[in-house]
């Protein structure tokens, strides 16, 4: 008998350990399994982050499943595994071998825990949200791409170190796809309720979006060995409350197409309405024509994901 709620986390590297962390001390969930091929290490971890909730108080208890069969009755399911773009390895090859290791993931939440809804953080993270809902066979609402929470969030910080004011008052809006065909949107971007673009210049905005589009890179290149974590994990723990605490509150997620914006059979970044159920609602908000432009050669980069994948037989048998 399962009680309270329950978040599964396959991956416990950087980025799955901190959402870990971040839920626990949240106390959000009854419990937190962790799900990594390093089974020692995902232990060490758990029992790390069990006593880190004892700490504060927190009622969370983090445990490790060492197999997909013990990653039972999930309500939510984060999916951050994958292998990193490794020197030689073109973005083709790390789309099959992750678009692998989502699929065999996804078979096991989908028999062991077939009502979770799916968070997925792995990249090209468009790409694999749409393997995920393909996979699974969930309704769409089901099966949510982590990334506009994440750019947003870098724009708003982008945003108060330009100003030097504003911070927690900032709402930057972004849409599209994770990377460098994202669509920032200063018209929808607010400082304290002011519009952007009546306490920035043109110019200063075009700045910040740059800065946006390449904001992991940036954190890469100083890092040299690794990737972003911190803005990540929270971002993809923000989800997670959402849908455990039924807010219904509006977030840019990555979601399945079917007609909206005009796009179909197509995965892109779009506010969304969070909720028990996922995903319950997309909100269409109204793009001028140069949003229009940027959004369609997002999903375009997305769509010739997807035709590689066809190319190489992923979805035969499906």
């Amino acid at each position: 008998m399962k009680q309270g709620k329950r978040v599964g986390i396959v991956g416990a590297g950087n980025v799955g350990a901190t959402i870990a962390y971040s839920l626990a001390m949240l106390g959000s969930c009854h419990e937190i399994i962790l799900r990594d091929n390093k089974i020692d290490v995902a232990r060490g971890k758990a029992l790390d982050m069990s006593q880190a909730a004892s700490a504060v108080r927190s009622h969370t208890v983090v445990k490790v499943a060492e197999s997909m069969e013990e990653l039972v009755n999930c309500d939510v399911v984060v999916v951050t595994a994958g292998s990193p773009r490794l020197p030689g390895m073109s973005r083709d090859d790390l789309l099959m071998i992750n678009a692998n290791i989502t699929k065999e993931v996804i078979e096991g939440i989908a028999k062991y825990s077939p009502d979770a809804i799916i968070i997925m953080v792995s990249n090209p993270l468009d790409a694999m949200t749409y393997v995920a809902l393909k996979e699974s066979g969930f309704d769409r609402s089901r099966v949510i791409g982590m990334a506009g929470i994440l750019d947003s969030s870098r724009m708003a910080a982008f945003i108060q170190e330009k100003l030097g004011y504003g911070g927690g008052q900032i709402r930057a809006s972004v849409m599209g796809g994770h990377g460098d065909d994202m669509v920032p949107l200063p018209r929808y971007s607010t400082v304290a309720g002011v519009p952007l673009t009546d306490v920035l210049s043109e110019g200063e905005i075009a700045e910040i979006v740059d800065r946006t589009r390449h904001g992991g890179a940036e954190i890469v290149g100083y890092l040299k060995t690794g990737s972003a974590y911190y803005a990540p994990a929270k971002s993809t723990a923000i989800m997670v409350e959402a849908i455990l605490k039924d807010t219904k509150q509006i977030y840019p997620c990555a979601v399945y197409l079917e007609g909206e914006y005009g796009f179909n059979d197509v995965v892109s970044g779009v506010p969304v309405m969070l909720g028990a159920n996922g995903a319950e609602k997309i909100i269409e908000i109204t793009l001028n024509a140069a949003e229009q432009e940027m959004f369609k050669s997002s999903c375009a980069s997305v769509e010739t994901l997807i035709k590689t994948l066809n190319k190489n037989k992923f979805f035969e048998g499906k």
